[in-house]
């Protein structure tokens, strides 16, 4: 089979169709001159290397040639990496969302040849497919007038401001304790009191809810709600979700147990995932916590790691062509290579002769804890754990023997600053040197290789950066440069993060309503440049922009970032009041202007490690700053060098008594403010 146009692009996923039938065309100037020069309709299919309908569907329809040759006759047909270009993906799965019909991926967009959408979906059958196609390329040929219409329409919608789509107005308020609270309470309403997590189906981790939940229950003294947060990710880590033997969590589960995942390992989850159960692990010391830490660091490094300490996008969630088929065990498998550590084996992860999924299938799901079938089979509990090492690893070294899922070996910038950021709260829980050294040693390989002439660049492969940054690139890892500051107390790691800031203020800066794009509208010419304000997997660009501007406001004592940032919350407070499910990220910085955000500063010889020490425990809404006798001294550490060990704890440059013990500086952070009876 003659390859297409992809068979030059960089991506796993486009070169997986690079031998289809279809003349596929990457997003290019080239395939949208040939689509006006033709007048043709034009087909974006969008997906990524992980997706298992995308597989599917390239199994059933692309790579058949009946339906290849109905393809080519009537469309340019363009293939999209949505991991590549998340851009294209917003403008047009919104537009899918627009025309009523439910997004996902495989993503596929008909548009006319001036880029502008008039009919989609995803998922088809070849009979489907077959026909929409038909269907399709018959309304352009006569039908022409009503799809311009319908184009017309729909990119009118696409177009729309999120300030006008959503009534956003700048309120010059303040923000009250009580709506704090009232916003926790809100989420808490969601909870599943007997699996975690939220009641739904499928059901997503959503870190960014439960690190907001976990902060308000530390700032507001709510130990139900902790409690809350903590069983969530108990039943998460027991669950199947979690790969017992590896480390690293699916993308969600299908069900509402965590029992049966959709088998596909994204870097982004995993990032957030590590931050959150490292705070937790400083929150409650639970052991389980700190295993899924050490398991899921050891996952990365040993597979998800490149040479040069990027760490790669994905793992498939097929392999041999079956979804989930490497992460199964049937019964005689497990009897084979147990022996003796069968039975107390099954009953930890409820291993059934007859499968406990399909038949014939097991998956490795927790369900009692490692005390209770410890004390049912007499052993310690450090016995236990022993052979429970001993025997995963046996496991493991079995299923190596099996055909891996596809890795998808881009680099992608914002990804990687998740996990670092992830890595950074790990070191602060769990104490290990190696954990900082991985941190700094990814944050630097950033810096140095995908920043490139004054530009962040999003991916990365065979030694060559491509693609411009999106904001959600940038914001990322800015924010994991101020948390290796945290680690570190190297002020080069604030200054990389204030340059990165100048360059969104230059080129993503929307003056008008005070937010940020998510693409460089200067970068290319697209239908429609959209602003980001709803979570989504990853918490929403512009709110993690105003979190990092008000962290970097206090670290450089810039009051424009600092009125920046509020100026944002503001911007979307109402609506966050109303909806703050998909607006968790912004309810936590919520909660951080409800309460003084304590800068605490350390002077002395022995400044850095009284630092660390500090951070053992989770404390939010805290900046911690350190003279280490650098060169260049933060403004936050003017005025506040000397040789003997001092904490100063500060709020909005106001400083209490300097104290000269952690504990006293700890007796000066603030909590919630009570409402007023």
């Amino acid at each position: 089979m003659n390859a297409n146009q992809l068979i030059n692009s960089k991506s796993i996923y486009l070169q997986q169709h690079a031998h289809n039938p279809v003349e596929w065309y990457p997003w290019s100037k080239e395939a949208l001159d040939k689509a006006k020069l033709e007048n043709k309709p034009i087909l974006v299919s969008i997906g990524y290397s992980a997706c298992h309908w995308c597989h599917v569907m390239e199994r059933e329809s692309f790579e058949d040639l009946e339906v290849a040759d109905l393809m080519n006759a009537h469309f340019i047909c363009i293939k999209i990496d949505r991991e590549e270009r998340p851009d294209l993906d917003n403008i047009y799965m919104e537009a899918v969302q627009v025309m009523g019909l439910q997004g996902g991926w495989p993503l596929n967009v008909f548009l006319l040849p001036n880029q502008k959408p008039f009919y989609g979906g995803t998922y088809f059958t070849k009979d489907q497919w077959i026909k929409v196609l038909s269907g399709v390329a018959r309304a352009f040929s006569q039908e022409y007038k009503e799809l311009v219409k319908s184009a017309e329409g729909f990119g009118q919608s696409i177009e729309r401001s999120v300030i006008d789509k959503y009534g956003l107005k700048k309120r010059n308020t303040g923000f009250l304790p009580e709506n704090a609270r009232e916003l926790a309470r809100k989420l808490a309403k969601g909870f599943d009191p007997e699996w975690g997590g939220m009641k739904r189906v499928p059901k997503f981790p959503m870190p960014t809810i439960w690190s907001f939940l976990l902060d308000m229950a530390i700032l507001d003294d709510q130990k139900d709600l902790g409690e809350k947060v903590c069983f969530t990710l108990e039943k998460m880590g027991m669950g199947s979700i979690y790969d017992h033997l590896s480390g690293g969590f699916c993308r969600y589960s299908v069900d509402g147990k965590w029992f049966v995942p959709h088998f596909e390992k994204m870097l982004y989850d995993n990032g957030q995932l590590l931050s959150l159960y490292s705070k937790a692990y400083q929150y409650n010391s639970n052991a389980l916590f700190k295993e899924k830490v050490i398991e899921t660091i050891s996952w990365l490094l040993n597979e998800m790691c490149s040479p040069e300490m990027g760490f790669y996008a994905a793992m498939d969630a097929d392999s041999e062509g079956e979804e989930g088929k490497f992460y199964t065990w049937t019964y005689s498998e497990l009897e084979d290579e147990l022996g003796g550590d069968l039975d107390w084996f099954c009953q930890l992860y409820g291993i059934k002769r007859q499968g406990n999924w399909e038949p014939n299938v097991n998956l490795l799901f927790q369900t009692k804890s490692y005390t209770e079938v410890a004390e049912n089979f007499g052993f310690t509990l450090d016995a236990f754990q022993y052979k429970l090492t001993e025997v995963k690893q046996r496991l493991l070294s079995k299923r190596t023997l099996r055909t891996k899922p596809g890795l998808d070996d881009k680099i992608i910038s914002g990804w990687n600053g998740w996990i670092i950021d992830g890595l950074c709260h790990a070191y602060l829980a769990i104490g290990e040197e190696e954990i900082r050294n991985t941190a700094l040693a990814s944050g630097n390989f950033i810096w140095n290789h995908m920043v490139i002439e004054n530009v962040l660049y999003r991916n990365y492969k065979d030694n060559e950066a491509y693609t411009p940054a999106f904001l959600e690139d940038y914001g990322a890892v800015i924010q994991c440069f101020i948390s290796l500051y945290k680690i570190s107390f190297d002020p080069l790691w604030l200054n990389r993060a204030e340059w990165l800031t100048q360059k969104v203020m230059e080129n993503f800066y929307d003056e008008e309503d005070g937010m940020f794009y998510f693409n460089d509208p200067k970068t290319e010419k697209l239908i429609a440049n959209k602003k980001e304000i709803f979570d989504n997997v990853i918490p929403s660009s512009n709110s993690i922009m105003a979190r990092n501007l008000h962290q970097l406001g206090l670290y450089l004592y810039k009051d424009t970032y600092l009125a920046q940032a509020k100026s944002m919350l503001q911007l979307v407070s109402e609506i966050l009041m109303k909806e703050p499910d998909f607006l968790a990220n912004w309810a936590n910085f919520y909660l951080e202007q409800s309460v003084p955000t304590a800068e605490m500063v350390i002077a002395g010889k022995e400044a850095s490690e009284l630092g660390l020490t500090l951070q053992k425990t989770y404390r939010p809404n805290t900046i911690v700053a350190a003279d280490t006798n650098a060169n260049i001294v933060l403004p936050i550490l003017a005025d506040k060098m000397g040789e003997k060990s001092t904490f100063y704890v500060c709020f909005d440059k106001t400083c209490k008594q300097p104290v000269d013990t952690i504990e006293a500086a700890i007796q000066q952070l603030p909590k919630l403010p009570k409402t007023k009876q």
